[in-house]
């Protein structure tokens, strides 16, 4: 998979509904995200799809892409999207495995939220 074609492919993930998130997700998918329960597996996080209004825009900025072996593509990026009166950033990597010609799913994915001004970082 070309770089442009992992971008298109993320791109519908942050805007495609739970239908599409049912043809890009591995059943075996673990997530990390910002929002209760924080590790989701595919259904849970299908399921919180369903739910939640989809972004309308997004932008990907500081971009990595990795190919750790044959079939296995690893991506960081900063993203920052919106919706209606919403702004979102995040920082954050997807992992994308070939199944087949031209078949690709994602299998782990994890998005953290930068801390906000004046706040205190863990460590």
């Amino acid at each position: 998979m070309d770089d442009d074609r992992i971008w298109r492919f993320e791109e519908k993930l942050w805007l495609g509904d739970a239908e599409t998130y049912r043809t890009l997700i591995d059943d075996e998918c673990v997530m990390a995200l910002p929002a209760q329960p924080y590790v989701f597996t595919a259904d849970a996080a299908i399921e919180a799809v369903a739910g939640t209004p989809r972004w309308s825009s997004v932008e990907f900025t500081d971009r990595k892409v990795q190919r750790p072996e044959e079939g296995l593509i690893v991506i960081a990026y900063k993203a920052q999207a919106s919706r209606e009166d919403e702004a979102y950033t995040a920082y954050c990597t997807t992992t994308i495995r070939r199944r087949g010609h031209e078949d690709w799913l994602v299998v782990q994915h994890a998005q953290v939220v930068p801390p906000v001004a004046g706040g205190t970082d863990a460590g």
